[in-house]
C-alpha cells in the first residue's frame, strides 16, 4: 500500500495524506470516547470516596446525561467526518469556488476581483455549514438538553438567535477576511508579518468590544445591584489590586440552566460577568410557587424563555461565588491570561511564517482540485486547516495539559485567599447543577479535559472543613 502511494504524483500523495490523517484523528477520538462511554455504562453506583459528595439520584442523572451526550457526539462526529471526506473526494471546494466566480461575474466582477469572489465563496461555505449543522444543533438543544432539564429556549427564540448569530458572524468575518487577503496581496516578501500584526490587532479589538457591543446583542447584561455581594467582590478585587470597574449579571437562564462566570478587559478596565444561573439568590430558575429571594432590579426572565421551577435551588451562595471568583482572579494574578495570549500569538506568527513558505507550492492547490488558479483564501484554507492539522492536534493536547496546570494553580490561589472550604463546596454544587460525571477514564481525561476532574481538584484543595 505504501509503495503504491509513493508512486503517485505529489499532489495525490498530499490528498491521501490529508484524508488519512483526518480519519486517523477521528478513529483516535472515537476510541477515546468509547473508553469513556464504557465508564458511563459500567459505573452505575456512587463510588465509595464520592459517597459524601454526591447523592445516588444526582449521580444517575449525570451518568445518563453524559452518556446521551457521548452517543450524540459519536454520531455527529461520524457525520461531520463523512461529510468532509465527500466534499474533498467529490471536489466540493473547487465546485463552490466556481459557483462564487459565476455569481460575481454576473454582478460585473471579473476574475481579477479575487477578493470579491473569495467573500462570496466564504459566505456560501459558512451558509452550507450552518444549514448542515442545524439539524444536529436542534437535536442537541431540544432533545438532549431538553430531556435532562437544561434547555430554556423556545423553538422561535432558537431560530431567531441562530439567524442573528449568522448575521453578526458575517458582519465581522467578511470585512476582516477581505482586509487580511488585501494585506497578503500587497504585503510583498514580508506579508506574513503584516498579516500576523493585523490578526493580533483584530483579536485584541474583538476581546475588548465583545462583552460591551457583541454579547449584548444576544443576552441581557445588568449591573450587579449594590449590596453585600457586590461590596465583597470589590473588596476582594482591591485586595489583589485587580482593576475592577464593573460587575455584570448576564441573563443566561433564557437559554440554559448551565452556569458560568468570567472576566474580560485589558489594562485598567476589567469587568466581571456572572451568569444569573450561578447566583443562588438571583436565578429565575429557583423561582417556584414558594417565596424565593428577590431578583436584582432589571434582572428578569426573558419573555421567550421557558424557565421551569426547580424543587432544589441551583447556584452558589455569596461566599461560594467569592470563592469561584477567587479562582478566576487567580488566573489573572498568576498571569495565565497573558501567557495564553503570548502562546496564541507565537503560534499565529509561526503559522503565518510557514504559510508564506508554502503558499507558492502549486501542488498543494492541485491536490484539492485547483489546477489553473491559486486563490489566496483557498491557500489559507488548505494550509491552515489541512496541512497544519497534525501540528494543530499536538498543540491542542499541549494546551490542554497546560490548562489543567493553570486550573490547579488558580485553585491554590483561591485556597491561599482563605476560600478553600467555599471553593470545595462550590465545585461540588456546580458539578451537580451541570450534571458533570465525576468519574473519568484516565486516557480520555488526559486528552480532553482542560479542567481537572472534580475529585482531583478536591484532593488538591486538601482536607477542608465543610458545614
Amino acid at each position: 500500500m505504501l509503495d503504491f502511494i509513493s508512486e503517485l504524483p505529489v499532489e495525490k500523495q498530499i490528498f491521501y495524506a490529508v484524508l488519512g490523517f483526518s480519519w486517523t484523528v477521528y478513529l483516535w477520538e472515537a476510541y477515546l470516547a468509547h473508553r469513556q462511554r464504557r465508564i458511563y455504562r459500567s459505573t452505575t453506583r456512587v463510588p465509595q470516596e464520592l459517597g459524601k459528595i454526591i447523592d445516588s439520584e444526582t449521580f444517575e442523572k449525570s451518568r445518563l446525561y453524559q452518556l446521551d451526550k457521548s452517543n450524540f457526539s459519536f454520531w455527529s462526529g461520524l457525520y461531520s467526518e463523512t461529510e468532509g471526506t465527500l466534499i474533498l473526494v467529490l471536489g466540493g471546494i473547487p465546485f463552490l469556488w466556481e459557483i462564487a466566480g459565476a455569481g460575481t461575474k454576473r454582478l460585473g466582477f471579473g476574475q481579477e476581483y479575487e477578493i470579491t469572489q473569495s467573500l462570496v465563496f466564504l459566505s456560501l461555505a459558512t451558509l452550507f455549514s450552518a444549514l448542515t449543522g442545524l439539524p444536529w444543533s436542534l437535536y442537541n438543544t431540544f432533545v438532549i438538553e431538553e430531556k435532562h432539564g437544561f434547555n430554556q429556549q423556545t423553538l422561535g427564540f432558537f431560530i431567531k438567535d441562530t439567524v442573528k448569530k449568522f448575521a453578526v458572524t458575517q458582519c465581522i468575518l467578511l470585512p476582516v477576511t477581505s482586509l487580511l487577503l488585501y494585506i497578503i496581496k500587497i504585503g510583498g516578501d514580508y506579508f506574513f508579518i503584516y498579516a500576523w500584526l493585523f490578526t493580533l490587532a483584530v483579536s485584541l479589538v474583538l476581546v475588548t468590544i465583545y462583552a460591551d457591543y457583541i454579547a449584548p446583542l444576544f443576552d441581557k447584561f445588568t449591573p450587579l445591584p449594590d449590596g453585600e455581594l457586590k461590596t465583597e467582590i470589590e473588596a476582594m478585587a482591591n485586595s489583589i489590586s485587580f482593576p475592577l470597574t464593573k460587575v455584570y449579571v448576564v441573563e443566561g437562564s433564557k437559554r440554559s440552566s448551565h452556569s458560568n462566570a468570567y472576566f474580560y478587559g485589558f489594562f485598567k478596565n476589567k469587568r466581571i460577568v456572572l451568569f444569573d444561573t450561578l447566583l443562588e439568590d438571583y436565578s429565575p430558575l429557583n423561582k417556584g410557587d414558594e417565596a424565593k429571594p428577590e431578583q436584582p432590579e432589571n434582572v428578569e426572565v426573558h419573555s421567550e424563555s421557558k424557565a421551569k421551577p426547580k424543587h432544589k435551588k441551583q447556584g452558589c451562595n455569596n461566599q461560594e461565588i467569592l470563592a469561584v471568583l477567587g479562582h478566576e482572579l487567580g488566573h489573572w494574578k498568576l498571569g495565565h491570561t497573558v501567557k495564553n495570549i503570548v502562546i496564541s500569538q507565537m503560534n499565529s506568527f509561526l503559522c503565518f511564517s510557514l504559510f508564506a513558505a508554502l503558499i507558492g507550492r502549486k501542488e498543494l492547490f492541485v491536490a484539492f482540485g485547483f489546477n489553473d488558479s491559486q486563490p489566496t483564501l483557498i491557500g489559507l484554507m488548505i494550509i491552515f486547516q489541512f496541512i497544519f492539522s497534525p501540528y494543530n492536534e499536538l498543540l491542542s493536547f499541549c494546551l490542554t495539559v497546560l490548562s489543567r496546570r493553570f486550573e490547579f494553580q488558580a485553585d491554590a490561589f483561591a485556597r491561599n485567599m482563605g476560600k478553600a472550604s467555599e471553593l470545595h463546596s462550590s465545585l461540588i454544587k456546580l458539578n451537580k447543577d451541570n450534571l458533570g460525571f465525576p468519574v473519568a477514564d484516565w486516557l480520555y481525561s488526559m486528552w480532553h479535559y482542560s479542567h481537572p476532574p472534580l475529585l482531583e481538584r478536591l484532593r488538591a484543595l486538601g482536607n477542608v472543613k465543610q458545614d
